[in-house]
């Protein structure tokens, strides 16, 4: 499964894919184009004998066709085909998508459930950010569309939201600053969910973190460790809405919202110890 918006989906990287696969002896019954085509269903891939899907996409399309396949009794393997690539990292280590396929071709994989973080909006395999830093989320979007126009007209809102919006704070544990902060990352592991809370009290802390945010290196900026939690409950200080990014797509919960560690609910193959 592809995903031609997905940051490494070229045509050159598909046939790269490919030629991976033919090498190893590795047959493709099917190619499938999201959001061309549907995400497939359970009961689709049952029907057509498919025991492994490989998903060649960016985080927010694994997430979602990941959960669209929750209770499924075959097995998924992810590989690194966005820009980030956080959940393949996390399965994988850092490499590259034909090491993957060689690993599986090898069959040195594992299937695995890996730790999640819940929230009522969705699970998030590779990361969740919540507060109104997230708006550098439609920045990042609108330079992938190399947009200038909206470049320049979302990073002025994402300012804007980072300085003067919504602060969250760490409400049940009580954690942290209580005047909150402007993004709160989730980090989910095995372990549990970790937290860090990243602050910009000044133009250069802002500057700092408005450039990690938009590469997704979130800890390059000013942050603070709030702990490793099973669940976790946040709060605006406002009582406004607690806006959240969930494997990089964008969810609005209410004010008070609780986070909890799940597993996924479908086999993922993994090649590496991960995180």
């Amino acid at each position: 499964m592809t995903n031609a918006r997905s940051g490494s989906n070229t045509a050159d990287a598909l046939v790269a894919l490919y030629d991976c696969c033919d090498a190893r002896g590795i047959v493709v019954e099917r190619q499938i184009d999201f959001p061309d085509e549907e995400l497939p269903t359970p009961e689709q891939l049952d029907e057509a004998g498919v025991g492994c899907l490989a998903i060649y996409t960016g985080d927010g399309t694994l997430n979602a066709a990941i959960t669209a396949l929750y209770g499924w009794g075959g097995s998924i393997l992810v590989l690194p085909g966005g820009t980030m690539n956080l959940l393949s990292i996390r399965l994988h280590g850092d490499v590259d998508a034909p090491i993957v396929i060689e690993r599986y071709a090898n069959q040195a994989v594992r299937p695995v459930r890996p730790l999640m973080a819940r929230c009522e909006k969705g699970d998030a395999l590779a990361g969740l950010l919540a507060g109104p830093g997230t708006a550098w989320g439609s920045v990042r979007e609108a330079m992938r569309d190399f947009d200038l126009s909206a470049i320049a007209e979302t990073a002025s809102q994402a300012i804007n939201e980072t300085t003067a919006g919504t602060m969250l704070r760490c409400a049940e544990p009580a954690r942290g600053r209580p005047e909150g902060y402007p993004l709160i990352e989730f980090s989910p592991s095995d372990r549990g969910m970790q937290l860090d809370g990243f602050s910009s009290e000044t133009t250069g802390e802002l500057l700092q973190q408005s450039w990690a945010l938009l590469r997704r290196q979130f800890r390059e900026g000013p942050h603070i460790r709030l702990g490793l939690f099973d669940e976790v409950t946040l709060e605006s200080v406002d009582g406004g809405p607690v806006e959240v990014l969930i494997d990089g797509e964008p969810a609005t919960l209410g004010p008070r919202a609780t986070f909890t560690v799940a597993a996924c609910e479908v086999d993922l193959l993994a090649t590496d110890h991960g995180y």
